[in-house]
């Protein structure tokens, strides 16, 4: 499981005095960067190889810009030309959000879905985590 720290914003406190639903995918989508560096290693955008094509989050709790929070990443599941992310913010030990994002092996000049090559499939499978 990858983990990473979350230091809330004032930016991301909404009205209701906790930080807004908006801000939890984003904090998600930091939590997989390890996951792109198995794809991408440089994080070189014209090597980019992979395509967002669904994404879920359930709220469970608040959190609160007092309290860092951490979001845990892992991979649930490395298909043909595709796999899936589960991912969980958590704070003051609740967890706070989870959701799942699926992503395509994607090739950007033919604009298609191409096979998972075996070495990322394996770099993808090494990740691969229960949610708790």
């Amino acid at each position: 499981m990858i983990t990473t720290p979350v230091i809330p914003r004032v930016s991301e406190t909404d009205g209701a005095g906790h930080v807004n639903n908006v801000f939890v995918p984003i904090w998600f989508e930091a939590g997989r960067r390890e996951i792109f560096r198995i794809l991408t290693p440089d994080l070189e955008f014209s090597r980019w190889r992979v395509a967002l094509v669904n994404m879920n989050v359930d709220y469970e709790g608040q959190i609160y810009f007092q309290h860092n929070a951490e979001v845990r990443t892992w991979v649930e599941r490395v298909g043909t030309k595709s796999f899936t992310v589960g991912e969980e913010v958590w704070q003051q030990g609740r967890r706070c959000a989870r959701g799942t994002a699926v992503y395509v092996y994607f090739n950007y000049e033919t604009q298609g879905s191409e096979p998972i090559p075996e070495t990322t499939a394996d770099g993808l499978r090494a990740h691969i985590h229960k949610s708790t």
